[in-house]
């Protein structure tokens, strides 16, 4: 899994897979969520990430800033 944050734009995106994505869905104004042929989830990405309070920037540790 990798997981990218980019700051100018308060974008977190999830990548779980390098399968080709062929389905994107809304979960929410905020989250969109993609899918491989095979039913399975590639990619998970959630916009106004900090804004929202989902994520503490300052202390996000693990997170890439693209």
């Amino acid at each position: 899994m990798k997981t990218t944050y980019f700051p100018q734009d308060d974008i977190l995106e999830f990548r779980f897979s390098d399968k080709p994505i062929v389905r994107e869905t809304s979960q929410d104004w905020n989250v969109n969520v993609s899918y491989a042929a095979d039913g399975s989830i590639v990619e998970l990405v959630i916009l106004d990430a900090v804004k929202g309070g989902l994520i503490p920037f300052e202390s996000a540790g693990g997170l890439r800033a693209a």
